[in-house]
């Protein structure tokens, strides 16, 4: 390995792409210690336990953001990333951007460009809804994590001056992280917008092993909840293990249809006739599914208990609205659970079905002049895929709901701080191998064309694992 290493730093090209990609990386990190001007302290301080330091924790350990600290990054990419999910979900429905897709090169650039504008109104939203949110969190007077030196006369307000400074310093934040992926993308290695979200997620891996460390005994505990001991590091280190392995396994997990392309003949030789595969993979709808039900999950809790807070503490109306947000927010619960993995399975299909489409590729094959022994190119190649596709898109779906609850069970039963269950499974788990095995293909491609082994080659050869 150290081998390798070496070989990826001698070959200047790639040395440079190294180099340029890491000093991204690192830019990308210092801005999340550049606080906003106005504000005092961290939102997760004063954010407490409950729903809404849950809310943020959840939703920082995927929007390669950190929503517990408000600085000049605080909303992350998650708001490019919306916006290309809205765009790409738009383009299944909405015939001008089917049309923009099927043009090659300028239609994508034209879908970047609306995918762009789109990012900059989702910013200012979000950012604004940021803010007041953070005003509200500060306590009883709802100005705590404000400096007082930025507050109106009254002291019961930031001047709205600094709040159109806030919004836009964090949504020029967002639009330079979306900038900074560009780069990485056209000069350096790798998906510029997949490593700065993986890069976001492992920076939080060394303050979640401190606190596991600063926790622990040593000594026996019995698996007592909430008290980590001897046996509790050894049963964690045994299923990070495990799941990695799981998740790798399903990453590249294909299910391959044998396909053969028809014979011809031109003057007295016969071409064609060989046999390939048709590759599908096992999880097709990669991580989407997980973070469209994670978000769902976490918006009814938080909403509920911002309702309750509006009444009376003594009132029917709190108590019910409570109940309910108490219910929603409660990760150990069966009915949180088995609605986790219900959204699961329907975003797994939902996504599957609007990504992949097995009518397109039916068409491809029989313009190849490619076809399926026994089925006949056209409807019945078509219905074969489709039934293909639901059928392996159910075993996905069933190994993604089981890596998404896997941080939820250790979080319930071992009463491990979120922030050390969140790496066993669920969004950023998936993310990061997913992203580390781009990574090493487009290293891969750079070696071979200099007739060098790939990363992942053993010493007796071998090829390179393809997503």
């Amino acid at each position: 390995m150290y081998e390798k290493l070496r070989i990826i730093f001698s070959i200047p090209e790639l040395r440079k792409k190294v180099m340029l990609t890491l000093g991204l990386l690192a830019i990308y990190r210092i801005g999340f210690h550049i606080p906003l001007p106005m504000i005092a302290t961290d939102l997760g301080a004063s954010a407490g336990g409950g729903g809404a330091a849950d809310f943020l924790e959840k939703v920082s350990l995927f929007a390669a953001s950190d929503l517990r600290q408000a600085t000049i990054f605080g909303l992350g990419i998650m708001p490019y990333i919306s916006a290309s999910i809205i765009i790409q979900l738009l383009g299944t429905v909405y015939k001008p951007l089917e049309e923009l897709k099927k043009e090659g090169e300028a239609g994508r650039k034209k879908i970047n460009e609306y995918t762009r504008y789109l990012t900059v109104a989702i910013c200012i939203i979000q950012s604004w809804m940021y803010l007041k949110f953070m005003l509200m969190a500060g306590g009883p007077s709802g100005y705590g994590l404000i400096n007082a030196n930025f507050l109106n006369a009254s002291g019961e307000s930031l001047y709205f001056g600094w709040q159109i400074v806030a919004v836009m310093v964090m949504t020029c934040g967002t639009v330079f992280l979306m900038w900074l992926g560009e780069q990485i993308d056209e000069h350096g290695i790798g998906n510029g917008i997949s490593l700065l979200i993986m890069a976001g997620i492992l920076a939080q891996m060394p303050k979640a092993l401190y606190e596991l460390v600063r926790n622990m005994k040593t000594e026996l505990t019995g698996l007592s909840r909430g008290q980590v001991g001897i046996e509790t590091l050894i049963l964690l280190a045994i299923l990070f293990i495990a799941v990695v392995v799981g998740v790798v396994f399903i990453t590249l997990g294909q299910r391959k249809i044998p396909t053969q392309s028809a014979k011809f003949t031109r003057g007295r030789r016969v071409y064609g006739g060989s046999r390939q595969n048709l590759p599908l993979r096992i999880n097709q709808a990669g991580v989407m599914p997980i973070i469209f039900a994670s978000s769902l999950l976490m918006i009814p809790s938080v909403f509920f208990g911002f309702m309750a807070g509006q009444f009376d503490t003594e009132g029917s109306m709190f108590k019910g609205l409570n109940l309910i947000s108490l219910t929603m927010g409660d990760q150990t619960s069966y009915f949180f659970n088995l609605l986790y993995v219900m959204l699961i399975f329907f975003f797994c299909y939902f996504w599957t079905a609007i990504t992949f489409n097995p009518k397109e590729i039916s068409d491809n094959l029989r313009d190849s002049g490619t076809f399926i022994p026994g089925y006949r190119p056209g409807k019945r190649t078509t219905d074969y895929i489709e039934k293909v596709m639901v059928r392996i898109t159910y075993v996905g779906a069933g190994f993604l709901a089981l890596v998404a609850i896997v941080p939820t069970i250790i979080y319930g039963s071992l009463g491990v701080p979120y922030s050390i269950a969140g790496f066993y499974g669920g969004t950023g788990l998936l993310i990061a191998v997913s992203v580390a095995f781009d990574l090493v293909q487009k290293i891969d491609s750079h070696l071979v064309m200099r007739n060098y082994r790939g990363l992942l080659e053993g010493a007796g050869g071998g090829v390179t694992p393809v997503v």
